[in-house]
């Protein structure tokens, strides 16, 4: 299968630079992967495609303040990208200059508060850190860091809390589950009111995310793992709506992954946490999802691939087609689209 076949032409005016002012007020694309059909509805319309007995699925990751500005030995400047513990209170990250910060190399955050020492490049052309600092490793995160947001948005973003879900529990992202950025508070106690199930798993996003996948046929691609968990409350939950009949809508790419990683052979969602390193492309048999919330993704992005995976290729491409007409706006900050 071609990389090429999951392209598709998008103007630089549709890729969202900001939140909207109110977060449910965007734009929803409902895509029918029976028939085909589209729907221009409203995000808070999402209420009319759930049913009592359904489950929506979200995950409460919260995104690091993870991009660390510093210095490198004799003054350079250097930033770091923390990506995920490596154990024993270090990080793996990147690094830029990365040829200029071999091993050993120590660097200097906050005039000294934080400093990171080089442990080992990794395979991927990352680093290993091993990180001190006076006081609270966390709490000099939160005053040194800021947020990591995807390298197509050029506007600095004023309210970093528009950057994160309202239900964001568990730091450990390099990057925010975009779908889950539309609810509200109010929405989702109205969902809730609909005898819907509100069920919440963990998946911490990696920068995979982000990368362009430069294989040319798309079972070449390795895509990189990340941490998720699943807890007893959660797998019980879900296991009580399939028995029932229920649908489980996964709000966001990262909850497929972590659904569809945490499932045995029988499509139930078993409590427990490990990393996941699973490719969804078309041909992946799905054994819990059956429907999906999601932005729209980046051309030729293994997130492109999942959702066609989900509704097909053709019939996505063309909702794509049809939403860059109807001036939909794209990516991290952009509108929804709900697949049924």
């Amino acid at each position: 299968m071609r990389v090429a076949d999951f392209d598709y032409d998008l103007p630089v005016s549709l890729i969202a630079q900001e939140p909207l002012a109110e977060r449910d007020r965007s734009r929803l694309l409902v895509l029918h992967r029976g028939s085909g059909a589209l729907e221009h509805r409203s995000f808070p319309d999402l209420l009319d495609y759930l049913r009592p007995g359904d489950a929506l699925v979200l995950n409460d990751t919260r995104v690091l303040p993870a991009r660390l500005s510093g210095r490198r030995p004799g003054g350079g400047r250097v930033e770091v990208l923390l990506l995920h513990p490596a154990g024993d209170g270090a990080w793996e990250g990147l690094v830029r200059p990365g040829r200029k910060v071999p091993p050993g190399t120590v660097l200097t955050f906050g005039e000294g508060v934080m400093e990171a020492r080089v442990m080992e490049k990794t395979a991927s052309g990352g680093r290993v850190l091993a990180f001190s600092c006076r006081g609270d490793f966390g709490e000099c995160l939160n005053t040194l860091g800021r947020t990591p947001l995807p390298p197509y948005i050029k506007k600095p973003l004023t309210d970093a809390s528009r950057y994160q879900t309202v239900y964001a529990r568990e730091p450990g992202s390099a990057a925010a589950p975009t779908a889950g950025l539309h609810f509200t508070p109010s929405l989702l106690a109205r969902i809730e009111g609909r005898g819907v199930a509100v069920v919440k798993v963990l998946l911490h996003v990696g920068l995979d995310t982000f990368r362009p996948v430069r294989e040319e046929e798309v079972e070449d691609h390795l895509i990189h793992t990340e941490y998720y968990a699943v807890d007893e409350t959660s797998s019980a939950t879900l296991r009580r709506v399939a028995e029932g009949g229920g649908r489980i809508v996964a709000v966001g790419t990262t909850v497929v992954r972590c659904l569809e990683s945490a499932a045995d052979d029988h499509g139930e969602v078993r409590a427990g946490e490990g990393r996941t390193g699973i490719f969804i492309y078309p041909g992946y048999r799905f054994r819990v999802v059956d429907s999906l919330l999601t932005n729209f993704h980046l051309p030729r992005s293994t997130l492109l691939m999942l959702v066609s995976a989900l509704a097909g290729r053709e019939r996505v491409l063309a909702a794509y087609r049809e939403a860059v007409a109807q001036g939909y706006r794209f990516f991290s900050f952009g509108d929804a689209m709900l697949i049924v």
